[in-house]
């Protein structure tokens, strides 16, 4: 008898296990999560407004905006994910503001930017900059001009975009965009964030080509 349950017991774990792995669940998020709680909790204890959205439909090969001046259909203020320009910006951290057409390709390699308005205090840009310089890899920081209407003011914003590669376009599936904008720099929910959804961009681009200084820029 305590052979039997023992052995139940194995098959139970056994399912649940199955259970998570078909479901893509793991601590970080994984590649194929829709979110992570823990982000969601650490955005709501820093006072910001999170959430997970599936991008707006686009074509592949980038057909869907063939120049830096297409107008997008991106579905969050700042674009975590969908319809973006060929070419990737220069991974970095910027004074002046790139194309955020660009910038939403950099966050389909696997990248987390970093993103703030024109009103955003200089001392809390310095600590997005101090963020950045902590582990530069598959990051871009920018500020974000006014944009169809939309401004993050003075507010700060963190935004990255992950799927399933095996996935990608089949079926419509486009992963998932993760965007976070908030009063203030927070570096705990930043850091969970960031730790949760870096190098898991629907493409599959390895980090390592997500070196600071490299990319095609314009």
């Amino acid at each position: 008898m305590l052979f039997a349950f023992a052995a139940s017991g194995l098959i139970a774990l056994g399912v649940v296990i199955a259970v998570l792995a078909f479901a893509g669940g793991s601590s970080n998020g994984g590649t194929t999560a829709s979110d992570n709680p823990a982000v969601a909790a650490a955005m709501r204890s820093a006072g910001c407004t999170y959430k997970t959205i599936k991008p707006a439909p686009f074509k592949p090969n980038h057909l869907s905006m063939p120049t830096l001046t297409t107008k997008p259909n991106w579905n969050t203020f700042p674009p975590a994910g969908g319809v973006h320009y060929g070419n990737w910006a220069v991974w970095g951290f910027y004074d002046d503001p790139v194309n955020p057409r660009m910038v939403v390709h950099n966050e389909e390699h696997g990248g987390v930017v970093l993103w703030w308005g024109p009103q955003t205090p200089s001392s809390e840009v310095d600590k997005l900059r101090e963020f950045y310089n902590s582990s530069p890899l598959s990051m871009v920081g920018t500020p974000i001009e006014p944009f169809e209407g939309n401004t993050l003011g003075s507010k700060v914003a963190i935004t990255g975009w992950t799927g399933d590669p095996r996935k990608y376009f089949l079926k419509g599936y486009l992963g998932f965009a993760h965007v976070a904008v908030c009063p203030k720099f927070d570096e705990k929910a930043f850091t969970t964030f960031r730790d949760a959804f870096r190098g898991k961009g629907p493409e599959g681009i390895p980090e390592s080509a997500n070196q600071p200084g490299t990319g095609p820029g314009g």
